[in-house]
């Protein structure tokens, strides 16, 4: 019952498990050791060859009378007509067809058998070479020819119908024939191997005019350099050096301008050299290395090397190689006209050689490119191409118009409204300066300030008018120059400065008040000093004195309290009137007053200035040393300090870090509050004690 659930109507009533395929079981391989005698695949390949059996071929037939002989034909030919219906558009059954009558001696029936053929496709030139081949086999001259003319004239562009045409007349010894058949040719203008064939045809006869007049329609046909080439070593070859030389002339009167120019000039300074005449051939070499482009003049600069080396003097070969960096300059130009260090080096090549109109050349290509973008940055390096433009036109060509120009290019070229170059400025007015022009120089510095004021070129503008002694102009640009720039101490000080130098005391002093009320300066302690140094210098002790209080109302600096003592204890040196051991005293009391002033500040207002404290004390020590007995060393040494070494921790981002040592100062006040601290804290532990005890 069981086995009946489980059939399947599908599988004829079968279970599953009767129609499971069985595998046999993979055996495992025990023993992987190669086997004594190893069989190669060649060895399989030959048993398989030696086993295969015999082809089966069909039995030979012998023909033995004219009438199996033709019924064989006409079975034969059934045949073949039968397939070429069946396939007409085959070729190879139209050849086997045209070849079997050819067997069968009948030429005839062969013939028609290639024309029907040529009907099919007669632009299949293997045919027509095929269907020549047979006329020509079986010598049958008049036919090949008719056979050749024919295809030729359907065929003109398949060379090989040509050839073997031209080869059959040859053979036959039918030279005008074969030479009229290549005019023929020529008149389809066939490529380059057309027309040597017909020169090699000419020249196995010797008839050398013929050849040098095929050779004439040859380059006007075909206008190469190759074929002028062929030329010129044709006439070459035959001893003729004045048509070869003409005929390289020729060549680069059509031709100089080619793309493949540079093997003409090259095969021309070949022939040259060959003949002896160097100068001919290295004239040549310069004329191409000066009008074929540096990209195609490689192997041009090669030759002229290798020829200079062989033919030439010392100044030849510097020649030779001086071109060859020149190629290696263009090359790398080319392909990064931005290459400013390449410029330089090209530049400083052709001024070493010194032609004139190249240095030229080659600096207005260099300037003519302009950085891409207006960043100062990108134009530092560029600039400086024009500046040795200028000095070249200037020093060396010595053409005054050029600088000039070259420098109002230069000019107009900057944008000055996004950056400009002070050098440039300068250098153009100095120029005009040098060629005693100096209103134009002015009319530059002018335009400089206008248009792109920097200090460089008021400093020069104003040092160029105080050598010329105009005065008013060096006030009027003065002005300018602080009105450009209101912080500019150096400008205020050099201003006072020139006033003073002209006796003008009070428009120094007035300058100097001017410049220190200003709400921002770039150096104010310059200024200070410049007017302090002013003050002193004119002997007015009481207006340097009220100058250093007003300093010390802005500023409560060291070197400002140092400074103002010893003015103090100084200006005794321009007092002449009265006792001097008075006046000295007088002074000393002066720069105590000052010292102990600066103390108290030190001491109260910035107690943890301590070092700034010490050496105001150590400064204090040397001025009472130099006043020798009048000095009270003692009064400074009980202030003294005692120095300690003392360690803190570092503090970094992570936390401390070790230790570090550091100099600080214990001042004798500070030494005695320290004692009292300790009196205070032992009473206080004694009084204490006292008391527990009495408990």
């Amino acid at each position: 019952m069981a086995s009946r659930k489980d059939a399947d109507p599908n599988l004829g009533f079968l279970t599953r498990r009767d129609t499971e395929v069985k595998l046999p079981r993979p055996t495992r391989v025990k023993n992987k050791t190669p086997a004594a005698i190893q069989i190669t695949a060649e060895q399989i390949l030959r048993e398989s060859r030696e086993r295969q059996e015999a082809e089966i071929r069909p039995p030979k037939q012998k023909i033995t009378d004219v009438t199996e002989l033709g019924d064989y034909r006409l079975r034969k030919r059934k045949e073949f007509e039968d397939l070429i219906r069946r396939v007409r558009w085959n070729k190879s059954v139209w050849v086997k067809y045209a070849k079997w009558e050819e067997s069968q001696k009948d030429f005839t029936r062969a013939r028609s058998v290639w024309e029907r053929a040529l009907e099919v496709d007669y632009r299949d030139h293997t045919l027509w070479l095929k269907y020549a081949d047979f006329e020509m086999k079986n010598k049958f001259v008049n036919h090949a020819r008719n056979v050749w003319d024919r295809a030729t004239l359907l065929l003109p562009r398949v060379d090989q119908l040509w050839y073997k045409y031209i080869h059959m007349e040859e053979i036959l010894g039918n030279v005008a024939g074969a030479r009229q058949i290549f005019e023929r040719w020529m008149e389809w203008m066939p490529d380059q191997q057309g027309w040597l064939s017909y020169i090699k045809f000419e020249l196995r006869y010797n008839e050398v005019e013929r050849a040098r007049t095929i050779f004439e329609r040859f380059v006007e046909c075909h206008p190469k350099v190759s074929s002028w080439i062929r030329y010129a070593k044709f006439e070459m070859k035959n001893g003729e050096i004045p048509r070869a030389r003409n005929c390289y002339e020729r060549a680069l009167d059509k031709l100089a301008d080619d793309e493949e120019a540079e093997d003409l000039f090259v095969a021309f300074a070949e022939f040259e050299e060959k003949c002896k005449e160097t100068e001919r051939a290295r004239c040549i070499y310069k004329y191409a290395l000066d009008h074929i482009p540096k990209s195609r003049a490689e192997e041009l600069y090669k030759k002229f090397v290798a020829f200079e080396k062989q033919y030439g003097d010392r100044e030849g070969i510097e020649d030779a190689i001086v071109g060859k960096r020149r190629f290696q300059y263009e090359d790398e130009l080319r392909k990064n006209p931005l290459n400013y260090d390449a410029w330089f080096d090209y530049i400083r090549l052709e001024e070493n050689v010194g032609d004139k109109n190249r240095i030229e050349d080659v600096y207005e290509r260099a300037i003519a490119n302009i950085p891409p973008a207006q960043e100062k940055r990108y134009w530092q390096r560029y600039i400086y191409l024009w500046i040795n433009y200028v000095l070249y036109e200037e020093l060396d060509a010595q053409n005054v118009d050029r600088t000039r120009e070259v420098y109002n290019l230069c000019l107009k070229m900057i944008p000055h409204d996004k950056f400009s170059f002070a050098k440039i400025w300068l250098m153009a007015a100095q120029f005009e300066i040098r060629q005693l022009d100096i209103d134009r120089a002015r009319r530059i510095l002018g335009s400089a300030i206008g248009r792109a004021p920097k200090d460089k070129i008021f400093k020069k503008y104003i040092e160029m008018e105080l050598q010329l002694g105009n005065i008013e102009r060096c006030r009027k640009l003065y002005e300018k120059y602080l009105e450009w720039s209101p912080e500019n101490c150096y400008a205020w000080s050099k201003f006072a400065e020139l006033e003073r130098s002209l006796a003008e005391t009070e428009r120094a002093r007035a300058l100097f008040e001017l410049a220190i009320d200003q709400p921002a300066l770039d150096m104010p302690e310059v200024l200070w000093k410049a007017y302090i140094d002013f003050e002193i210098s004119e002997s007015e002790f009481e207006r340097t004195r009220a100058l250093y209080e007003r300093l010390l109302n802005r500023t409560k600096h060291l070197k400002v309290w140092i400074s103002y003592a010893k003015f103090e204890a100084s200006a005794i040196e321009d007092v002449q009137d009265s006792d001097e051991n008075e006046q000295k005293k007088k002074c000393l009391q002066h720069a105590r007053a000052v010292f102990e002033r600066a103390l108290s500040y030190f001491r109260t207002s910035a107690p943890e200035l301590k070092e700034e404290r010490a050496m105001l004390l150590e400064e204090w020590l040397n001025m009472e040393s130099s006043f020798g007995e009048l000095g009270n060393v003692d009064l400074v040494r009980v202030k003294l300090p005692k120095k300690l070494k003392k360690r803190r921790h570092i503090e970094t981002e992570d936390g401390p870090a070790g230790y570090e040592e550091y100099i600080d100062y214990l001042f004798p006040e500070e030494t005695q509050t320290t004692n009292l601290k300790i009196l205070e804290a032992a009473y206080k532990w004694k009084k204490q004690k006292t008391v527990s005890d009495d408990d």
